[in-house]
């Protein structure tokens, strides 16, 4: 479902994406400086600084710091919607919150998805994150035993030629003979027999992309704690702006120097000495971090030409020191193949029918997992059964 969570959300929530009234939009410091106006406690740190036509625009906020307590403000948001030509808020709602109504259906899953909603504790909220990472890790290793297992054990009959020998061509045509019947679906077979080809042949057909989506998870989950360490050994990797700062505590968020516009200015001017084309398309503020990221895109395409991501600058918030830049496809190897380990995971790389493929792949996956439930408790009855055979044998 997540492969299509944008237009779903969007097909489920018209009050929320869909503008009310047509006419010249207002500026985006105007909509900013309205959402933070409407709320005191909270402040705009992701907003579009294009819009596409008959949409309201979605703003991301987090709470300030409450004076009085030092903690932050205690929000029940973190999105807003705003109608670009009037400034109206026409919606707000917690991304990613633990609830399957309309508002909510689309966030909730996107963040199952990657995080189980593990709640935080010990002051660590990646618990949820680190764990689908280690599922990930299990899941590639369970790949290769599960190609493993499809395989033909080895020895049996094999041809050999007048002198006695055996006939390479012979072992090779009688080896792959008796693997061969793991990639096919038999028709008429029994239900056990039908459920097993059916988790052996889907499992080989697709074994590559099933692969991919495992070492995929691990890349998203695990990059900063697993991928990136090991890759930075075996190639040259650029560090990431935001990984090479530490982060401050949730309740002590690092105060800008630079305004937006300011920020937006310096990156506008650095993209025009790179010879980049696309305007700028969106800014986020890390507040943690104390960085600028200002994300160059057309309308529309924020997701970038292959799913591949959007051209972005980092800037320092104190006093506008470039930071660093990322550009699809372009660096290093291994930045590229870092740039590649979403699109590969969410097909975008591919386009629509990349998508349409991952929602079938979503599909496969379930089949796989009941397929080889049932497996596991039909070898299990039989374990049971002939262990209790040799105990009558014995007594």
């Amino acid at each position: 479902m997540i492969s299509w969570d944008h237009a779903l959300d969007q097909w489920l929530n018209p009050h929320l994406f869909d503008a009310k009234t047509t006419g010249t939009p207002l500026s985006p410091h105007e909509l900013v400086r309205r959402v933070e106006a409407s709320d005191t406690r909270v402040q705009v740190t992701f907003f579009p600084l294009a819009f596409v036509a008959g949409h309201n625009a979605s703003l991301f906020v987090e709470p300030r710091v409450d004076p009085s307590t030092g903690e932050l403000y205690d929000v029940s948001y973190n999105q807003v919607f705003i109608d670009p030509a009037t400034g109206e808020v026409a919606g707000r709602r917690l991304w990613g919150a633990i609830s399957l109504d309309r508002e909510n259906l689309l966030p909730f899953l996107y963040k199952l998805h990657y995080s189980m909603h593990m709640p935080s504790f010990w002051g660590i909220d990646r618990w949820g994150v680190w764990f689908m990472g280690v599922v990930g890790i299990v899941w590639m290793f369970d790949c290769g035993v599960g190609f493993y297992l499809t395989l033909p054990r080895l020895g049996g009959r094999r041809g050999k030629n007048a002198d006695g020998e055996v006939a390479a061509g012979a072992l090779r045509r009688t080896w792959w003979e008796r693997w061969k019947p793991a990639w096919k679906i038999r028709r008429g077979a029994s239900s056990y027999r039908l459920n097993l080809d059916l988790h052996r042949a889907f499992g080989l057909w697709l074994w590559v992309a099933l692969f991919i989506l495992a070492f995929t998870s691990i890349s998203m989950n695990l990059n900063n704690e697993v991928v990136r360490p090991i890759l930075s050994r075996l190639s040259t990797l650029t560090v990431d702006a935001f990984d090479d700062r530490s982060a401050a505590a949730l309740n002590k968020p690092i105060v800008p120097k630079l305004s937006f516009a300011e920020a937006i200015d310096i990156a506008s001017a650095e993209a025009r000495r790179h010879g980049w084309s696309e305007p700028v398309g969106a800014a986020y503020y890390g507040r943690l971090h104390g960085l600028y990221s200002i994300n160059f895109f057309h309308p529309g395409d924020d997701h970038g030409s292959g799913g591949m991501g959007v051209k972005m600058i980092f800037l320092d918030a104190a006093v506008g020191a470039l930071q660093g830049r990322r550009v699809p496809w372009d660096g290093t190897a291994a930045d590229v193949f870092m740039q590649l380990q979403f699109p590969l995971h969410s097909g975008r790389i591919a386009g629509l029918p990349g998508r349409v493929f991952l929602s079938c792949m979503g599909l496969v996956v379930a089949l796989l997992s009941a397929t080889g439930i049932v497996v596991w408790f039909k070898k299990r009855a039989a374990r049971i059964s002939q262990k209790a055979t040799l105990r009558m044998g014995t007594a």
